[in-house]
């Protein structure tokens, strides 16, 4: 790859500035209000909160906010979004919070700067996933053996995965049908 076409692949994989805010404060409203959906339904069905363990829903909104609106916008979004769902919900949980906040900021980040590269967009969210799953394991295990933090036991970085499958495979499926439906109403304003 030549320096020219590398610097230009940069510049594009900058979204104009209201788009970032735009996709931002979408997907804080969104990592808010779509996991309330999942409860409220969870309530009804008697599951309570399982369904969004296992759905994962306020992961949609960020992942979407980085591969359509940029890195800034997906690790704002990722980190803000679960501070405000606390502050209006209580979900998620006071010693989920942190490591649920380190987890989405790295899911909208590492999709933002995936957003411009040529591999299809299953892959993309594949590698988010991975990344942000990593990082979070690694917050974690940070907090348990070095700080010494008995809030979240190590235990909860398999068991989540493993209750989260379901959430991941939606995830694979809604993603990047989303993202190909916007990028295509996109060649149509041109």
């Amino acid at each position: 790859m030549t320096y020219e076409r590398t610097v230009k692949n940069t510049k594009k994989a900058s979204a104009p500035l209201k788009i970032q805010v735009f996709g931002a404060v979408a997907a804080i409203i969104g990592a808010v209000a779509v996991p309330q959906i999942f409860h409220i339904l969870g309530a009804a069905s008697g599951l309570g909160t399982s369904l969004g363990e296992v759905f994962l829903p306020m992961h949609l909104p960020i992942i979407l906010a980085g591969l359509l609106a940029g890195p800034i916008a997906g690790a704002v979004s990722g980190l803000l979004g679960p501070i405000v769902s606390f502050a209006l919900s209580g979900m998620p949980a006071a010693a989920m919070l942190p490591f649920m906040a380190i987890e989405l900021c790295v899911y909208g980040l590492f999709a933002g700067l995936l957003r411009n590269t040529e591999i299809p967009c299953l892959l993309k969210v594949f590698a988010v996933q991975v990344s942000g799953r990593a990082v979070r394991a690694a917050a974690i295990l940070l907090a348990f053996y070095a700080f010494g933090s008995k809030s979240v036991p190590v235990s909860v970085i398999w068991s989540s995965i493993a209750a989260g499958l379901p959430g991941l495979a939606l995830q694979w499926c809604l993603i990047p049908l989303a993202v190909y439906r916007v990028n295509g109403l996109k060649k149509y304003e041109r």
